[in-house]
């Protein structure tokens, strides 16, 4: 399984960006996704998850309403799109599917929210 994160950097508040996870290893289109996020000094934290067909997601309330979680089976391909971002939101964001009960992570892509 290899999962690697794209698309972070910095960026002023009330801005956007979109991450992208490309996928490798494993059948992505039977697989939901998701992603999480760590602050500095903070716990890893989930921020939203899609099915494996896209057809459901879900997301942190401090999310909810700005991040977009969406994929692209054909390009074994998960997305972040993330909008009006605040400082709050400035963390190193994963990628993570779980396969045969384990957890599987990328190495990260920052994001910084700041002006």
């Amino acid at each position: 399984v290899q999962l690697v994160e794209s698309g972070g950097g910095l960026v002023q508040p009330g801005g956007s960006l979109r991450l992208s996870c490309a996928a490798s290893g494993f059948t992505f289109s039977s697989n939901a996704m998701r992603w999480y996020r760590q602050a500095p000094g903070k716990e890893r934290e989930w921020v939203a998850a899609i099915s494996s067909a896209g057809g459901n997601t879900n997301y942190a309330d401090s999310v909810k309403g700005r991040f977009t979680i969406f994929r692209d089976n054909a390009k074994n391909t998960v997305y972040l799109q993330m909008n009006s971002l605040k400082p709050e939101d400035t963390a190193v964001y994963y990628c993570n599917v779980f396969r045969s009960g384990s957890p599987y992570w990328g190495q990260g892509t920052q994001v910084t929210v700041s002006s």
